[in-house]
């Protein structure tokens, strides 16, 4: 047992800091008690100094096992930077050499180290549990604990070996901390570390200043995000992306789109991610498009938005990476895009998986589609999901408290499902549930006989839309609950019980509908007018510069371009390069005339342009583009760069095509003068400058058999590129 300790003094005398937030000074005080303890606590709420604060108290060196190492570096140097000398902090992991490991050594055993932080890998490796074995260990802290456990968000198996390895070092304290765990997660913790006496501390969950909100995810996402961080210009944000390919592409759009965003995931070099986080720490980049390798170590408190491209696979995960969010107190505005197609994307990934494995990580995408779907209160439901009751009907700060949907009585379907939830012995999970009631006979369903009891749909007659809102509605109200140990299965409570025997008014509101939106595959609305008079006068002024030019129509501008620009109405040469097949340098050699004579038409006609006109968007295969023009620099044979590119001959043409329409310029010469005869390629060369179209099989008819389609296309790429670019 320690002497007291003023902790004031200590915090002040450390820290800086006059006062202790929440528990934080109840917890410190127990693990100088010498007590087991497991911390619960929101990102941004303080935890770290839980343990950091002991540690530079207790006589000895606290191991902290986390998981991740740029929040180790981060806090090292936070510690050292507060004390008088170096060495107070330190961390062994993967990333240090040897001399570097003997330093860390040579530190402990001189007593200076009071902090040691160890990732769980490095744990394991014999030489420094032998090492530690000799080392005076104050206490143990687990951070981010809920990698533990199978039903958190980030499972690791290595950290189920925690308990064994620091029995093996020697016991001392041990203090877990997380910043997300439902009742489930809690007790694996607990089970797992084998501190299942703990005191307990278990702070709100609620970030009253972070706006939740769930849109629907259509072909325009990227368009509504351009847009809506230009309507936050200069505030920080993250978003969220499942795949490192979606991080890329997305960047890259922010980027055509004057946003200064930069990528990050696992795939980078860690120099390239560590400047990216210096970057955006140091405010010389605004957004971070990443997988969720990104933001653990990040401790900026002004990021003003949190944005989910994809649905995150977790309610866990979406709480901590939207906790990154208004860590300052101020302005978090938290925006998930969901679609039904993301979810059963996800599904099929969880195939070939473990089948323990694939039905977690379903009841957890379920429970993920539950919070996007229901129009209940966000914060409500993300607070129940925590085990923690939020009592107000309206929080004022969600889409859904903003918007609200008209309730709906909804008692006779209440006492249908829990009377169902008895009769099925509390022995099923919602979706059977549903069934049952609906008169559904399922596989399994028939396979316990349950579409043989009487009640076996007696909700038919109902709208099937109406049944999950119900449950969901009824476990939020306390009617129903889902059993921890077996997760997912529906339980009785006692207010349920109640509730059959005297039903009572019980009012709901209908889930959201998702549905799939109308756009066609290149994302653009169907159904957007072409405005016929602008494009016959477009098509004039094409011919007229096409004579003055002395070059095919064609080579202006192609008819489908004139067609987007009758539709949309550019009337800035930056507006024009979004019509496609526009590249920057096809706008400013003949873009001028066209953008005057549409800006003329619009205000003669008193025409209202579509308020936001494409963003410019950046085609999926911009980095295969970039790849293509370089080895053209580099006058690779375009056979070489084919098979390079996993491309056939024909699909490279393509891609060659696109790029030299767009108004961009390709020497191909070194290619053409190898694989053609001189004569046909002046004879080709001649037909595309005497010709009005650039169609390939009136080329071929004119041409004759003798000339292969690859050698009027080669050309046709040569003409453009020459001509026009």
């Amino acid at each position: 047992m320690m002497k007291e300790v003023n902790l004031a003094q200590k915090l002040k005398q450390y820290f800086g800091f006059d006062t202790f937030k929440g528990d934080q000074e109840a917890i410190v005080r127990n693990v100088l008690e010498g007590n087991d303890v497991f911390v619960l606590m929101p990102t941004g709420g303080g935890k770290s100094l839980c343990y950091q604060l002991p540690s530079l108290i207790m006589e000895g060196t606290a191991i902290v096992i986390s998981p991740l190492i740029a929040l180790m570096k981060n806090q090292v140097d936070v510690i050292n930077g507060i004390s008088e000398e170096d060495g107070v902090a330190h961390y062994l992991n993967s990333s240090l050499n040897k001399a570097a490991i003997d330093q860390v050594k040579s530190d402990i055993t001189s007593g200076k180290t009071k902090l040691l932080y160890v990732a769980p890998e490095s744990l394991t490796k014999e030489e420094y549990v032998e090492f530690l074995k000799t080392c005076h260990v104050s206490f143990y802290a687990i951070d981010e604990a809920h990698c533990i456990s199978e039903w958190g968000h980030d499972f690791r198996p290595e950290y189920r070996r925690i308990r064994p390895i620091v029995n093996e070092i020697g016991r001392a304290p041990i203090i877990a901390l997380t910043a997300t765990a439902t009742d489930k997660v809690r007790t694996d913790i607990k089970k797992s570390l084998g501190i299942l006496d703990a005191k307990e501390f278990k702070s709100s969950f609620n970030r009253p200043n972070l706006y939740y909100e769930v849109r629907p995810k259509t072909k325009e996402i990227d368009k509504q995000i351009v847009k809506f961080i230009r309507a936050n210009e200069g505030k920080s944000g993250i978003i969220y992306c499942l795949s490192r390919k979606k991080v890329e592409e997305l960047a890259a759009v922010l980027c055509a789109n004057d946003i200064k965003a930069a990528p990050y995931h696992a795939g980078l070099d860690s120099q390239t991610r560590s400047a990216t986080q210096d970057d955006f720490l140091m405010e010389r980049i605004d957004v971070i498009v990443a997988t969720i390798a990104f933001g653990m170590g990040i401790d900026k408190p002004d990021v003003r938005f949190v944005i989910h491209y994809d649905i995150p696979k977790s309610l866990e995960g979406y709480y901590q990476e939207t906790g990154r969010a208004g860590r300052d107190g101020g302005e978090g505005r938290c925006i998930a895009f969901y679609s039904y197609k993301d979810l059963q994307k996800l599904e099929k990934f969880m195939e070939g998986k473990p089948v323990a494995e694939q039905d977690i990580g379903r009841q957890l995408l379920q429970e993920t589609a539950a919070y996007a779907e229901s129009s209940v209160c966000r914060r409500k439901m993300l607070l129940h999901y925590f085990g923690e009751e939020y009592l107000k009907d309206n929080c004022e700060n969600c889409d859904n408290c903003l918007h609200p949907k008209t309730k709906i009585e909804a008692s006779r379907a209440l006492l249908i499902v829990l009377k169902a939830v008895q009769l099925l012995k509390e022995d099923f999970r919602s979706d059977y549930v549903i069934d049952f009631v609906c008169g559904h006979a399922t596989n399994d369903i028939v396979a316990h006989h349950h579409d043989q009891l009487e009640e076996f749909g007696e909700g038919e007659d109902e709208d099937t839309k109406l049944w999950n809102p119900v449950v969901r509605q009824a476990i939020i109200a306390g009617f129903l609950e889902k059993d921890v140990e077996n997760y997912g299965l529906l339980k009785l409570t006692a207010a349920g019980k109640r509730f059959i025997k005297n039903p009572e008014p019980f009012m709901i509101v209908e889930d959201h509908e998702f549905t799939e939106d109308d756009t066609d595959d290149d994302g653009e609305a169907q159904g957007s007018a072409l405005d016929p008079m602008l494009y016959a006068m477009l098509k004039d002024l094409r011919q007229k510069v096409a004579r003055q030019k002395q070059l095919p129509p064609y080579v202006i501008f192609m008819d489908a371009s004139l067609e987007q620009m009758a539709t949309v109405y550019p009337v800035t040469l930056e507006e024009l390069q979004n019509i496609q097949g526009v590249g920057a340098g096809k706008a400013r050699k003949f873009g001028r005339e066209f953008v005057e004579l549409i800006k003329k038409h619009c205000e003669e006609n008193e025409i209202e342009r579509p308020e936001d006109l494409r963003v410019r968007t950046v085609a999926k295969k911009s980095m295969l583009k970039v790849k293509i023009i370089q080895s053209i620099d580099r006058q690779v044979a375009l056979d070489t760069i084919a098979n390079a590119q996993g491309l056939d001959f024909n699909e490279l043409l393509n891609e060659i095509e696109a790029i030299v329409y767009s108004g961009t310029k390709l020497n191909i010469d070194y290619f053409i003068d190898d694989v053609m005869d001189e004569e046909h390629v002046d004879d080709i060369f001649d037909y595309f400058a005497e010709s009005d179209t650039d169609d390939l099989d009136t080329a071929q008819d004119e041409l004759g058999p003798e000339y292969s389609e690859e050698e009027i296309r080669l050309i046709r790429i040569k003409f453009l590129s020459d001509m026009a670019n």
